[in-house]
């Protein structure tokens, strides 16, 4: 666990783009981590209010952080500028609009050392702006080592985990040719399972470690379909491909992700204006192909089965409740 009686270096990487009301927020919570050894990589994307300055006064205040201020060119390349330039043992990353608990460094490095991983992921918890509230529930640790199989299956069931760059520690050497691909969204979705393949271990955790920030004109904030989701659809197809040639095994976890992953472009094309039907009935069509054989699986989540038999009444009646739903769970559409 350490190295010349020191413990080992990890980088924490930031990329920045117009956050200046949540950004003091998320450094305020890594430099106050309780593990200390931190190299906290900001980059400054570009961003046009005062986020440039923030940063520049961060790190007069911290030596551990390093800025990097470069022209406006996405997440992902904000996220690589900071890969090419981390010297950490271990690599994490964290929104600007997020920010994560005390331990969220330890809790995942200790996972790693214990178990000789090469990734430790913890939970993460949607937080509303709207109440800025983190639930308060009693915490039973539990604990997975994984393999990358087995991970998918869980990922794919959405009964662990998630594809997304945050929420995770890992192993800055499994980045050595991997980077998240420039110019498009969804980027982690194209990223994580490449570094999941390359591991013999993934030790999973259950603390809420991350907090995710659900703002009005969050990055990942979508209301209705636009040409991003186009990446979503292209980034999924490829993930699910390979892992459909990797693990045959994997067909009926598979098949489930391709249905939600329909069913999620299809709530945001009802709820685009002006609808595009066509459309609507392409992606319907498919979700009519599946949805009886993934409504048998076992491990089938609940919500899906709900989605899947509410389908069977037509789109309006599934878009009546899906809006109905949202409203309730303050869920983004």
């Amino acid at each position: 666990m350490k190295k010349n009686g020191r413990k080992e270096l990890i980088s924490i990487v930031i990329p920045v783009y117009k956050v200046e009301l949540y950004l003091e927020k998320c450094i305020e919570s890594i430099i106050n981590q309780t593990y200390k050894n931190l190299e906290i990589i900001i980059v400054d994307d570009g961003s046009p209010d005062n986020c440039p300055q923030i940063c520049d006064e961060y790190s007069k205040k911290d030596k551990r952080i390093k800025v990097i201020h470069k022209e406006n060119g996405g997440l992902s390349d904000a996220r690589n500028a900071g890969i090419d330039i981390a010297t950490g043992k271990y690599i994490a990353f964290v929104d600007s609009d997020d920010y994560v608990s005390d331990d969220y460094v330890e809790y995942m490095y200790r996972l790693i050392k214990k178990y000789k991983a090469q990734i430790a992921t913890c939970e993460t918890q949607v937080v509303h702006i709207e109440s800025d509230e983190e639930n308060q529930e009693q915490f039973i640790e539990n604990i997975e080592v994984l393999t990358a199989r087995d991970l998918f299956y869980k990922i794919l069931f959405a009964q662990k985990s998630d594809v997304s760059a945050y929420s995770k520690l890992y192993e800055t050497a499994l980045f050595r040719d991997i980077r998240y691909p420039k110019g498009v969204v969804y980027e982690d979705t194209a990223t994580t399972y490449k570094l999941i393949e390359k591991c013999d271990k993934i030790a999973t955790g259950n603390k809420k470690c991350y907090f995710y920030f659900s703002r009005p004109n969050s990055i990942s904030k979508m209301c209705g379909f636009n040409k991003n989701e186009i990446d979503y659809i292209k980034n999924t197809d490829e993930m699910l491909k390979y892992l459909q040639n990797k693990y045959p095994d994997l067909e009926q976890a598979i098949n489930r992700f391709d249905l939600y992953a329909n069913f999620r472009i299809l709530r945001l094309l009802l709820f685009t204006t002006p609808r595009d039907k066509k459309k609507e009935q392409e992606v319907f069509k498919k979700i009519k192909s599946k949805r009886m054989e993934v409504l048998k699986y076992k491990d089938t989540p609940k919500r899906d089965k709900i989605a899947i038999i509410l389908s069977f009444f037509g789109l309006s009646i599934f878009k009546f409740s899906w809006y109905i739903y949202s409203k309730k769970t303050n869920r983004i559409v």
